[in-house]
């Protein structure tokens, strides 16, 4: 098999990095207080392996019963419970394509057969989606790596018709118009998933929480490891929720730089698809002009995400950065089409 590959993580300085979807802004300075006050000599002792501190907070914010609320070493781990929860050798996972690569992976580290059913060129929900015999169904939204949006009512629909469980991925959610976490209270097969990577700017704190009604959970704890999150990661998850105005503030900035982001490389004449997320995907006019463009940037130490798979390999997702980030983008991005107009290749080889 063929494990997941995750974004280039540069080990030198110097870099624009727009190619990870993390948050260009730092955390909340109440999260690096409350972890500097965890770092004490109580870390010699196992941490609570329930999170009982973190999952109540959640609770209290999101509008749950802490019995349906489970911390994850990000929502990654999270993808992972649930697939060794409710999967077994040869049953089938459904996922549409293209989107997150890890469900194709999880599903052949459990032995199960995945199933990719085809975005249409829109990346409105498939209707082969629906798939009577999945014992899971993950549904990215916003999808990534198109950054596009379903809206809830189609959601409620396709809960309505799976008979297995519905993950509803929502990573990039807070950057978007609406969310579906009411659908954990209507549907006792759902499962919503959140990541603090990304709006709370805590990628490197690995916090992710599920939501779902009491069963499942009560599933997924017994599929977990013990002691899956860390102090710090609990004390870094209580603060944060604690900070919320911080975290909005954020958003809100990278909503309107992502604006901004769009309606300059449309302005190149580049096609961009919708996005709530806090990243666009830019069509060019080929694989090798895609491809090209990204080897360009990289060697220029800017950064942004490539994929050589079908029906993306004519695009590149570029993550919204600071103002400054983006601005220096745009005008090597521009550069590089303007060449392309004058005959010249862009591709470094």
């Amino acid at each position: 098999m063929g494990g997941y590959v995750p974004g280039e993580q540069p080990q030198e300085p110097g870099y624009i990095k727009l190619n990870t979807n993390e948050n260009p802004y730092p955390p909340s300075p109440k999260v690096l207080a409350a972890i500097a006050k965890a770092l004490n000599e109580d870390l010699r002792k196992y941490p609570d392996p329930m999170a009982t501190a973190a999952r109540r907070k959640a609770a209290e914010v999101y509008g749950m019963k802490p019995e349906r609320v489970l911390g994850g070493n990000g929502s990654d781990e999270l993808l992972t419970i649930i697939t060794r929860c409710f999967a077994g050798e040869g049953d089938k996972i459904v996922f549409p394509y293209p989107s997150y690569s890890l469900y194709h992976t999880l599903a052949e580290i459990q032995g199960a057969k995945p199933m990719a059913v085809e975005f249409p060129d829109d990346y409105s929900l498939p209707k082969e989606i629906v798939q009577p015999d999945a014992k899971l169904t993950f549904i990215p939204n916003p999808n990534s790596p198109s950054g596009t949006f379903i809206p809830k009512a189609e959601l409620r629909r396709l809960a309505k018709k799976t008979s297995g469980v519905l993950v509803i991925d929502e990573a990039y959610v807070d950057f978007a118009d609406e969310n579906c976490l009411d659908l954990v209270d209507e549907f006792p097969n759902v499962i919503v998933l959140r990541t603090f990577s990304k709006s709370f700017s805590l990628a490197g704190m690995r916090i992710g929480f599920a939501f779902a009604q009491e069963p499942l959970i009560e599933g997924l704890v017994k599929a977990k490891d013990s002691y899956n999150v860390n102090r710090l990661w609990i004390a870094a998850a209580v603060a944060s929720l604690d900070d919320l105005d911080y975290v909005r503030k954020n958003v809100q900035t990278i909503k309107k730089d992502r604006e901004y982001l769009v309606k300059e490389l449309r302005r190149m004449g580049l096609f961009v698809y919708p996005s709530q997320a806090n990243f666009v995907m830019a069509r060019l006019d080929s694989e090798e002009q895609a491809k090209g463009v990204y080897e360009r940037l990289k060697a220029q130490k800017i950064l942004i995400r490539y994929w050589s798979k079908p029906r993306i390999d004519d695009c590149v997702r570029i993550t919204v950065g600071t103002r400054e980030e983006i601005d220096a983008l745009l005008r090597a991005l521009a550069a590089l089409l303007e060449n392309l107009k004058k005959g010249k290749k862009v591709s470094v080889r």
